[in-house]
């Protein structure tokens, strides 16, 4: 019991980081709110393997090109900069739903998940939970999985909450202007983040 004693303040580490806004919780909820729950789950399914693998990668070696080449930073802020731009846009310029369906499609699994790999907040979130929580004893590879794993399970009930909470606004909003301002608010809240980006 005592070598899993880390679990216990990584998971509250993983609720702070996860529960918080950034650019996985805004686009959740506009999908939530667009195509509803269950259609967002690959989405969201998406963003905790991407964060598995992403994580799992830091802690094996991965960061350290983040040290040796910073230029490397550098490009992951400008494309993922431009790739969130480009989600911002295509969420802004949405239409309403029409029949509790809408036209168009959530993110896939393979989308969301590739995107954590250019996700500034999942690279800090990765860093700095490996860098704190993970055990010197023991196997360096298991540990690693643990900790990986163990987050994501922490962060599951976190970010569904976001998609939860889109799905009761979608309910909530009714016409076609009301549906514009949200889907309007929503692409320039994800907008919003490349400064976290960048900054």
């Amino acid at each position: 019991m005592e070598t899993l004693a880390f679990l216990g303040p990584a998971s509250l580490f993983m609720i702070s980081m996860t529960i918080t806004p950034g650019p996985n919780n805004v686009m959740l909820t506009a999908s939530g709110a667009n195509y509803g729950f269950r259609r967002t789950l690959p989405h969201l399914l998406g963003i905790m393997g991407g964060c598995f693998v992403l994580f799992g990668a830091i802690a094996l070696g991965l960061g350290i090109v983040f040290e040796r080449f910073p230029i490397v930073q550098t490009l992951l802020r400008i494309i993922g900069s431009l790739y969130l731009l480009y989600l911002a846009w295509g969420i802004a310029t949405a239409p309403p739903p029409e029949f509790g369906n809408a036209e168009g499609r959530p993110l896939s699994f393979w989308q969301a998940a590739a995107f954590q790999f250019a996700n500034p907040k999942a690279w800090v979130m990765g860093l700095t939970l490996m860098a704190s929580f993970l055990p010197e004893e023991g196997n360096t590879f298991v540990n690693a999985l643990v900790l990986a794993g163990f987050a994501e399970l922490v962060a599951l009930p976190c970010i569904s909450l976001w998609a939860g909470f889109g799905m009761a606004i979608g309910r909530w909003l009714k016409g076609p202007r009301s549906w514009r301002v949200f889907n309007g608010t929503m692409g320039a809240l994800t907008a919003a983040c490349v400064i976290f980006i960048l900054g």
